[in-house]
């Protein structure tokens, strides 16, 4: 009898986990067994629930990854060098609320941005804010965002986030402007926030990129000095995959 008014009492607070719990509890003839501190308990449990699934979806959005991955979905059988404890252990997110940093390198296809956004999604489920980026659309945003007056408001954005991915960085080297945009990026960040980079250039060879000396010992030293390396070999995944689809 005070089913609907209570759905409807539920609903107007805001608690529509709670709400959603209350149906299948009403609905479960089972549910007449329990007290009402258990009744409680679970309507409880179900809107913690339902509202660590809508701040995940809110930050899976805000975050734009390229992939649809998880770290669940890993394969550890191909060939390729990645160290499976190291990379579950970087799954816990510890490296992200430490404010550490994760490189990523090898070649073209071994899953380097696959594996990015796996950690990223990982970072979301976390209630952890991120934000991934291509290199080559992060400068042009930035070179828009000089001219419409949006400059200081984007690099904010991305200094506040918990992980910021920056993936496929290099090989073209790059422009005076892009190598000091990248230095406000890495100093905003520096010991307040986490950063992932990709790459398929080895890192010694990142200071030439940068071209400037001054901005690349600055940039590599607050990148480079506390950060955790993967460093994948091997075939290209996505020429093996097409090869067994083809046979």
């Amino acid at each position: 009898m005070l089913t609907h008014p209570t759905l409807d009492l539920l609903r107007e607070l805001g608690l529509t986990g709670m709400a959603s719990g209350y149906r299948a509890l009403d609905a479960n003839p089972e549910a007449g067994a329990l007290s009402h501190a258990e009744w409680l308990g679970l309507l409880l449990e179900h809107e913690a629930t339902a509202r660590r699934q809508k701040r995940f979806e809110t930050r899976a959005r805000a975050a734009r990854l390229r992939h649809p991955a998880s770290i669940e979905d890993v394969d550890y059988r191909s060939h390729r060098g990645l160290d499976r404890a190291l990379f579950l252990k970087l799954a816990t997110g510890d490296w992200i609320r430490t404010r550490r940093n994760l490189v990523i390198t090898g070649p073209c296809g071994v899953g380097k941005s696959w594996l990015a956004c796996a950690l990223g999604h990982k970072a979301c489920r976390d209630d952890l804010s991120v934000l991934y980026y291509r290199v080559p659309r992060l400068f042009a945003a930035l070179s828009l965002a000089r001219g419409d007056g949006r400059y200081g408001r984007l690099l904010r954005q991305i200094a506040r986030v918990n992980l910021l991915i920056l993936d496929d960085w290099g090989p073209e080297p790059l422009l005076p402007e892009q190598a000091r945009d990248l230095l406000e990026i890495i100093e905003d960040r520096y010991d307040t926030g986490a950063t992932l980079i990709t790459s398929q250039v080895p890192v010694d060879r990142w200071y030439e990129i940068i071209g400037i000396p001054t901005l690349a010992d600055a940039v590599l030293d607050r990148l480079l000095h506390n950060a955790h390396r993967i460093e994948l070999a091997g075939e290209s995944l996505r020429k093996r995959k097409a090869a067994e689809q083809a046979a």
